[in-house]
């Protein structure tokens, strides 16, 4: 087998750092693929380049701090996984199949809860230390 084909098992065959490197490139792969594919985990990238380092200025300690980027980095990764549940699908086939729809639906609710979670505990943060 040439060396940039693998086996689709290859990973569970290493050990060691091997599989901890090999590991790391499969998620930054998936984090090059998710920036590519979706619009919307961009628009989330940008987003969380705004909110992590202003959760160290906002965030009177450490906890507070935490929980702030928590839920930002929660979007991101509800996101990514809604990504692999339509790529997932749309592998299966084009035509329209009523657990198809309910998948990419409840993917797409997900993401809707992490945004909807993400902006509450923000506008808490932000009226504690502004407006009250």
């Amino acid at each position: 087998m040439p060396p940039e084909i693998e086996a689709v098992d290859a990973q569970k065959h290493r050990r060691g750092l091997s599989r901890i490197w090999h590991a790391y490139g499969y998620s930054v792969a998936g984090l090059v693929t998710g920036f590519r594919e979706s619009a919307a985990f961009r628009q989330e990238v940008l987003l969380a380049l705004c909110l992590l380092p202003a959760s160290f200025w906002l965030g009177r300690t450490w906890v507070e701090t935490a929980l702030l980027a928590v839920v930002v980095v929660l979007v991101l990764i509800t996101e990514l996984l809604n990504t692999g549940i339509e790529a997932a699908i749309d592998r299966i086939g084009p035509e329209w199949h009523a657990l198809s729809k309910m998948a990419k639906d409840v993917g797409s609710a997900a993401v809707l809860l992490s945004l909807l979670l993400c902006g509450g505990v923000w506008a808490a943060a932000l009226y504690q230390r502004f407006g009250g």
